[in-house]
């Protein structure tokens, strides 16, 4: 029996449209249009997408976007100067800077200066020091996106063993924190390269979340009979075909529902930045959150 396949781009739907009619009554009721800031430096193709695509994204939910496009040779100071203008710009309730960055620009940095109270991308260690503690304020869009995933399909959180394969900082350290906050309460499993028995470890999972950016490194034999299964890979293959990190057409034999790729994770994340700008608009002025 094949699993059910989890339409990422159907839910991103539903919840852009709940996002915009929370814009539309932050609007009427407190007169504030949340607006979302994407800084990118230099001409990358894939990176021009990604950031019109959440330019797009937030205008159809009513939200002020704006973009700041630097050149390719834009020095450390500039760009830091560029993040330091809006933090001061009461407009702007959220920053995003587009990574990568060209080589010669160090991240850190960058991530460091943006205000907490805006950073929507998650990427301060500050933001990352409050969900370490259990305090957070804002999730990583990705992570955030696979928990409104989970919830989506009914999956049982609470008490479930939940294996992420890879510890990067973009996703599989935030998810593996998030989901055992109060409240979420899974037992999970950090799985990396250097994990023993990688298949046997994930065969113990009601939930596999592929997050190594390797091709089909999740196989048939890896999968519990019935387990969800979360593929936040984005590879290309030799034919230029944007595939996952699971041999899907394997695994939707065995598992009981699995997300794509595309249209699975990500398309919830673009979606989950809009839900962290709108919290980040209310925050901003004391109002309650949703």
């Amino acid at each position: 029996m094949s699993a059910s396949i989890i339409d990422g781009k159907a839910l991103a739907q539903q919840v852009r449209a709940r996002i915009a009619d929370d814009v539309t009554k932050l609007k009427a009721d407190h007169d504030v249009t949340p607006g979302l800031a994407a800084v990118l430096v230099g001409e990358d193709p894939a990176s021009q997408v990604y950031v019109g695509m959440k330019h797009k994204a937030s205008e159809a939910a009513g939200m002020h976007s704006r973009q700041i496009v630097l050149p390719d040779d834009t020095s450390q100071e500039d760009l830091e100067r560029a993040v330091t203008d809006l933090n001061e710009d009461e407009d702007i309730d959220g920053i995003l800077v587009q990574l990568p960055l060209p080589d010669h620009l160090d991240a850190r940095p960058v991530q460091e200066l943006i205000v907490p109270a805006k950073d929507v991308d998650a990427l301060n260690p500050y933001t990352a020091g409050r969900l370490a503690v259990g305090d957070p304020t804002f999730f990583s869009c990705t992570p955030y996106g696979v928990l409104e995933i989970l919830a989506h399909t009914g999956v049982e959180i609470a008490g479930s063993n939940v294996v992420i394969v890879g510890r990067s900082n973009l996703v599989g350290r935030p998810l593996s924190v998030m989901l055992t906050l109060k409240g979420r309460d899974a037992t999970v499993t950090l799985a990396h390269s250097r994990t023993r028995d990688l298949a046997a470890v994930c065969r113990s999972a009601d939930v596999i979340v592929a997050a190594v950016g390797r091709i089909g490194l999740i196989t048939a034999d890896m999968v519990r009979p019935g387990a969800v299964v979360i593929d936040v890979g984005t590879n290309r293959d030799d034919n230029g075909k944007l595939v996952g990190d699971v041999d899907f057409d394997g695994v939707v034999e065995v598992a009981g529902a699995i997300t794509p790729v595309p249209g699975g994770v990500g398309p919830m994340t673009v979606t989950m930045l809009l839900q962290n700008t709108l919290e980040a608009a209310r925050g901003r002025r004391g109002l309650p959150q949703r």
